[in-house]
């Protein structure tokens, strides 16, 4: 083999020589041996030749390819060798590193703090009950005494689905399906989701927690709400806040009370949190209307052998406070990096 035909095979192995990888040894096969390669066009062309030459032109062609080929073989088996053992080397694992904590999920604030919530209260002899969502202006108003021209009735205050069914807008209905379906003694508290037409801010929502209490019984009064609502506060809060009630107005309960806590960050001395009263206002209470206890008509009992009290507070505003944080619109984000901070 001499001449063009050798320069080509000399040209050809040196193309495979220099080729790194898979695609570049590709890129040789097809310059040189495919459809429109040089050996092949070359061979091609012997036809034209001389016909004296044909014979051992040919030959050399077909020895041109054949070396090629081998060539690419051998180069491409390297080639494949080589990225197995670099795949290996990087998925291999150095058993000296430390390991990797799995990301642990984690109970949302919110449903942590309901779950201390209700453990104090069941610590102090109430039940779980649970209701609806999805509530009837029935049990969401008319049983709870609120007259049919309250404001909080109109569709600016809250989400009516159809004429009579509503999503709740606080979660007292439980208390009116509980005295509905057991008799007295009765010592609940109602943890849950409520909704009202509140313009989304820092610190309200149109979504937000609730828990509301309802203890009915013989000779109940407003000095075991006191010590009732006293005992949690100092369990939750820390046992150093004080309590103060202040008379108020609330449909289902007569007399009514705010019920506020000395606040826990400046202790009562007044700061920014309070406004500088030195107090914060936690929840609304009451002993029950009287109205609101004829539904124990219904089970056939006398609802003036019975009294009761109530108290409902929202879930947000104590955590906010508790630990600090400026904005409700935090809880419902779904920032992992805030959730994991306050469920630690």
């Amino acid at each position: 083999m001499s001449g063009p035909t050798a320069d080509l095979l000399a040209e050809a192995l040196a193309a495979v020589r220099d080729a790194e990888g898979e695609d570049a040894l590709d890129a040789v096969r097809v310059r040189y041996l495919g459809r429109r390669g040089r050996v092949t066009e070359r061979l091609r062309a012997v036809s034209q030749a001389d016909p004296a030459e044909r014979p051992q032109l040919g030959a050399e062609l077909n020895d041109v390819r054949r070396a090629i080929e081998a060539a690419l073989d051998d180069a491409l088996s390297r080639a494949r060798a080589s990225s197995r053992e670099e795949s290996r080397a990087s998925e291999a694992i150095d058993v000296t590193l430390p390991g990797r904590r799995p990301f642990r999920g984690a109970l949302h604030p919110i449903g942590r703090m309901m779950d201390e919530v209700a453990e104090i209260f069941l610590g102090l002899g109430f039940e779980v009950r649970e209701g609806p969502e999805v509530e009837t202006e029935y049990h969401n108003f008319d049983a709870l005494n609120t007259p049919p021209d309250h404001p909080a009735r109109q569709g600016q205050d809250t989400f009516y689905i159809r004429p009579g069914v509503l999503l709740r807008t606080h979660t007292s209905p439980v208390q009116i399906r509980t005295m509905e379906s057991e008799d007295p003694p009765i010592r609940i508290i109602a943890p849950g989701r409520v909704y009202r037409r509140d313009a989304l801010d820092a610190t309200h929502s149109a979504v937000f927690h609730q828990v509301e209490g309802l203890y009915v019984d013989r000779g109940v009064t407003m000095g075991d709400l006191k010590g009732t609502l006293t005992a949690f506060v100092k369990r939750f809060f820390g046992s150093k806040h004080r309590l103060r009630f202040r008379p108020s107005y609330f449909p289902f309960v007569e007399p009514g009370a705010e019920v506020d806590m000395s606040c826990m960050l400046c202790d009562g001395k007044g700061c920014r949190v309070c406004k500088g009263s030195g107090w914060i206002e936690i929840l609304g209470a009451g002993m029950v209307h009287p109205r609101v206890l004829k539904i124990l008509e219904k089970r056939g009992l006398d609802p003036s052998e019975y009294t009761g009290f109530a108290f409902g507070m929202g879930l947000e505003r104590p955590f906010m406070i508790r630990y600090g944080v400026d904005d409700i619109r935090h809880f419902f984000e779904n920032d992992l990096r805030f959730l994991a901070n306050l469920s630690g």
